[in-house]
């Protein structure tokens, strides 16, 4: 077996790691344009990297499991996510107004470290 379920949660805590450290960037970017923009980017950034971790327990907080059942927690995980994601994002810009441009920034820029985690790490 190549990939196994200690592999895949450590994947996801690097993943996480480096997610915190681009959202912490991000904020540190957005503290030129104020105080409210580098709270923006810390709650999208931050929605994120929850949605990741939440993701990453529902797939492998099982334990090791049949193809069927692992798919389904992928996906309820998937779906999780994105829930987490939108909550986050609808909490900061709808209900504390934070600028919408440093909310989206942050969940770009900890997309993007999503992405090149997995091409480093995987």
């Amino acid at each position: 077996m190549l990939n196994t379920v200690a592999a895949g949660r450590r994947l996801a805590q690097r993943t996480a790691a480096l997610q915190a450290v681009v959202t912490l960037a991000t904020a540190l970017a957005c503290l030129l344009s104020g105080r409210d923009a580098a709270l923006g980017a810390l709650a999208g950034g931050g929605a994120m990297t929850l949605g990741g971790l939440v993701a990453a327990w529902s797939a492998f907080g099982g334990g090791v499991a049949g193809a069927g059942m692992a798919l389904g927690r992928l996906l309820i995980g998937q779906a999780a996510k994105w829930v987490v994601v939108i909550t986050g994002m609808f909490l900061a810009i709808g209900v504390f107004h934070l600028p919408a441009v440093a909310v989206l920034a942050g969940v770009l820029l900890a997309g993007v470290a999503l992405l090149i985690a997995t091409k480093l790490w995987a």
